[in-house]
């Protein structure tokens, strides 16, 4: 297991840069030009920074990003 320590200023940075990809990856994954083999990648990529997400932001901020379940999931 690997750690490091954050002071609040860079924590709130790494909640920053993380949102914006999570945000990115939405967006992208609506996009119906993307082959489905790529956005099962993104999909998987994003389940990856969510859990890194849960880790830093509150509840309700988590709430706003929580993965969508669709039947197959």
């Amino acid at each position: 297991m690997l750690g490091f320590l954050l002071n609040d200023e860079e924590s709130k940075e790494m909640e920053y840069l993380i949102r914006r990809e999570l945000e990115e990856l939405l967006m992208d994954l609506e996009d119906h030009r993307i082959d489905q083999m790529v956005k099962s990648a993104m999909k998987e990529r994003y389940r990856t920074i969510f859990n890194l997400y849960r880790r830093i932001a509150s509840r309700e901020e988590c709430m706003k990003y929580m993965p969508k379940r669709t039947g197959n999931q």
